[in-house]
């Protein structure tokens, strides 16, 4: 009896335990000196960062599928000091002039709202799908970059849920 009573208090316990830590569900990242601030799902894995000015971080969001090991899917947030509207706008345009420099640059969608990107551009002979986002706050100019395969065998509940975790780091950064 004092082994089922045990045995029971251990599930009830690590049940618990799974489910607190269930419940946190993002890494919290600070930029700028702390004036931009935003989270990502666990599971997304920082890969590179840089200080100064800009500053950027960039993760990388796991395809768990064969497509993965072959092309990254990332989200970057780059954060540039400028003086005013318009070296936001002149930051901007330099971006955008860059994107449409890449091999097999096509726009793909109406963009969401204004200052935003979305188009597809070949890396390494694989297609893939980009979202922009620029915000001006602060003195910063953000761009929010979120690339990921066009076509992915992971399918599309992975490419929604990669969708989804892009949409809400811009939602916070607005």
């Amino acid at each position: 009896m004092s082994f089922l009573r045990n045995a029971t208090s251990l599930v009830i316990a690590l049940a618990a335990t799974v489910l607190l830590a269930g419940g946190v569900h993002a890494t919290e990242v600070s930029m700028a000196d702390g004036s931009v601030n935003f989270s990502t799902p666990d599971n997304w894995l920082g890969i590179m960062e840089t200080q100064g000015d800009p500053e950027a971080k960039v993760f990388q969001v796991p395809d768990p599928s064969p497509t993965g090991k072959n092309s990254l899917a990332r989200v970057t947030v780059t954060v540039k000091l400028v003086n005013d509207v318009n070296s936001f706008n002149q930051y901007k345009s330099e971006a955008t002039a860059k994107a449409m420099a890449l091999p097999g640059y096509k726009v793909a969608a109406l963009p969401p709202g204004p200052n935003s990107n979305i188009y597809i551009a070949q890396e390494n002979a694989t297609e893939f799908s980009y979202t922009e986002h620029y915000w001006f706050k602060n003195g910063h100019a953000i761009q929010l970059r979120c690339v990921r395969p066009s076509q992915t065998q992971a399918g599309a509940a992975w490419k929604a849920e990669f969708d989804k975790g892009c949409e809400a780091i811009a939602a916070q950064l607005k």
